[in-house]
């Protein structure tokens, strides 16, 4: 399992389908990340710089010392890759940017295993800058794309984000079927039986709102 860190206003909160705050945590983000120190990998995410509307940058490197984060939202050019690897990033995830020509230059400095493209679909299409643009394509033909330029891919299904409603099986067996990259899935995970069964098929799960209100308990994951 992949606890998962999201960023918005300098705090940690969980949203639903990427709107609605339903929680934020009072403690310092660096303080409370402490817990998941432990893990193999921690999502981080920027809402603020994915959405365009801010930065949480600062926070972010402080988490990268902290835990071995896995880091998105708002990486758009090298420099800011450079800053959140030299910080102690272990992967970047790309959204927006993702097309060839960027993600060929972090593959070049970086690693391809160390690139992530993040799939976030809605109504099975593409969707982009903190979730406000759809594109045309669906995320497996993204995946056919792109899958020579990155070394995993980041599944999120916004419709299901945050309600803890169970995930897209569908998509996740199609996007299994049509590449050989690794797979992480984010969205609508509600039960440590969800985290096994993925994890049979070789897939990571990226786990929030069920972590945050206690359905899944951090001591079960491990």
């Amino acid at each position: 399992m992949i606890p998962s860190i999201d960023l918005l206003g300098g705090k940690i909160v969980q949203l639903q389908q990427g709107k609605k705050v339903k929680i934020q945590i009072g403690k310092e983000p660096l303080e409370f990340a402490k817990r998941f120190s432990s893990f193999e990998e921690v999502q981080v995410i920027d809402l603020d710089a994915a959405m365009g509307t801010g930065s949480n940058q600062e926070i972010v490197k402080g988490l990268c010392s902290i835990v071995n984060a896995r880091v998105g939202g708002g990486i758009r050019d090298l420099e800011t890759a450079r800053q959140l690897f030299d910080a102690g990033a272990k992967k970047a995830i790309i959204g927006t940017s993702a097309n060839k020509a960027f993600l060929g230059k972090l593959c070049k400095e970086f690693g391809k295993q160390n690139i992530v493209v993040a799939l976030d679909s809605k109504k099975g299409k593409v969707v982009v800058q903190g979730w406000k643009k759809t594109l045309k394509e669906s995320p497996i033909e993204m995946a056919k794309r792109l899958e020579n330029l990155c070394g995993e891919f980041l599944y999120t299904c916004v419709e299901k984000e945050g309600l803890m409603q169970g995930i897209d099986w569908e998509t996740i067996k199609r996007l299994k079927s049509v590449c050989r990259n690794r797979i992480s899935v984010a969205g609508g995970i509600s039960n440590t039986a969800e985290i096994k069964e993925l994890e049979e098929k070789g897939i990571k799960s990226v786990v929030g709102m069920a972590l945050y209100t206690g359905r899944i308990k951090v001591g079960e994951t491990k």
